[in-house]
């Protein structure tokens, strides 16, 4: 076999392969000896047929499946001699195959070039505080405070800013009944607080809202809208009281004291993993620059893939059908380019440190994971063991410690300041 490699760019290739006719041929009387074994030809017994009557009647499927054996054997050949290993399958072209000729066909691909990441004790990175404020406990607080509260009627009075409207509500064409609406709340349509100022319940009212050009919803965007409402019902939020007792209401609290020392720990919690994933991904901002060439493509449109994916099984889990949401998914593709190129690249970077250090996950650390997975999904580390060797999923656990080993090695060496 001949092979003439090409380089399109640092990580685009082609190879130019000739498979010489003798080969080509005694891969076509094996096939073709298979097919007569098979075929059922007028004129002759099951098995009987000549090979030369098989050829003729079956050449395109036979020369078919002489390709599909033949190309990927060759071009795995070809690139195994030469060290190579594409990122994805590569693209076969210009095919010229005949009985008695050379097979030839040209195969573009990418792969990833070795390079050096460079010396890892020029990153710097700034590491956020994970202090936390007075002020940030004041507000944790105030929202349990806010979850707690209670609503109690309202009579003898019209509707007044803070009140929750119980009202039935028609706009056009549509009619709902019992909405529960709060005076002030960011949700409302712009001008629909003061239109329910001063109603008593069981009144009824019909008025007009025009929503800006800017609104966020751009199907109401600089239209004008009319409304009937009639009022039901007034309801006043009412706050609990920020003391022991309500710490107690919520569960293993003695004072609000020791409330006020959970929240606090929670939030620095919190604060903890917020700086950890802003430092990472700093990290990976940073290592992605040191890539010396340009991203293969198929990569980037694979962590498009995953992205888009990851993002319409998000939506489902919040039961919206991604199908029904009404996202331009290839504007959202688009705008999500530049983030799968970086990503790609950082990943590029620290398999290239993986490398260089021979950094690689032990069997203990395999299976001290797969039983962290097993606490936290409540099965036997012997029945996840058994899923994931089922499915691959033992790589795909190894490939994780490897990269998480990776970040760990190049975060010792980066220089690193912490906020105050």
């Amino acid at each position: 076999m001949k092979a003439d490699f090409a380089d399109v760019n640092a990580t685009r290739k082609n190879v130019r392969v000739e498979i010489p006719s003798d080969a080509v041929d005694a891969e076509i009387n094996r096939v073709a000896a298979d097919y007569s074994r098979k075929a059922r030809v007028p004129g002759f017994r099951p098995g009987k047929a000549p090979a030369k009557v098989i050829k003729q009647r079956y050449k395109e499927q036979i020369l078919h499946d002489v390709a599909h054996d033949l190309i990927p054997r060759a071009v795995s050949d070809a690139l195994r001699e030469k060290g190579w290993e594409p990122v994805d399958t590569p693209d076969v072209r210009d095919v010229v195959l005949d009985e008695g000729q050379p097979l030839t066909f040209t195969a573009s691909f990418d792969t990833v070039p070795e390079f050096d990441p460079g010396d890892l004790s020029t990153i710097a990175l700034q590491q956020p505080s994970i202090r936390v404020e007075e002020e940030a406990v004041r507000l944790a607080l105030q929202r349990l405070r806010d979850r707690a509260a209670r609503f109690e009627p309202v009579e003898g009075r019209g509707v007044d800013h803070g009140d929750t409207v119980v009202l039935d509500l028609e706009r056009g064409a549509d009619t709902h009944n019992d909405v529960s609406i709060e005076l002030g709340a960011k949700a409302n349509p712009p001008g629909f607080d003061d239109q329910l100022l001063g109603l008593d319940v069981g009144a009824t009212k019909t008025f007009s809202i025009h929503y800006p050009a800017d609104y966020t919803i751009g199907e109401l965007a600089n239209t004008d809208v009319s409304y009937t409402v009639r009022v039901k019902g007034l309801k006043r939020r009412v706050l609990p009281d920020l003391d022991d007792e309500f710490a107690k209401d919520l569960g293993e609290f003695v004072t609000l004291d020791a409330l006020r020392a959970r929240v606090r720990e929670d939030l620095e919690h919190e604060a903890k993993h917020a700086a950890e994933r802003e430092l990472r991904a700093e990290l990976m901002t940073q290592l992605a620059a040191r890539v010396p060439f340009e991203v293969p493509a198929s990569m980037i449109e694979r962590e498009l893939d995953r992205r888009l994916e990851d993002f319409a099984r998000r939506l489902t889990d919040q039961r919206v059908d991604p199908r029904q949401a009404g996202i331009d998914w290839s504007a959202f593709r688009e705008s999500q380019r530049d983030v799968a190129r970086d990503n790609v690249a950082a990943a590029l970077a620290l398999d290239e440190v993986t490398r260089r250090e021979k950094l690689e996950a032990t069997d203990e650390e395999i299976a001290r994971e797969v039983e962290r997975y097993a606490e936290r999904t409540g099965r036997t580390p012997a029945a996840v063991r058994a899923a994931l060797e089922k499915e691959d999923g033992i790589s795909r656990v190894a490939s994780g410690l490897r990269r998480e080993k990776s970040i760990d090695f190049v975060l010792a060496r980066a220089k690193i300041t912490r906020d105050s």
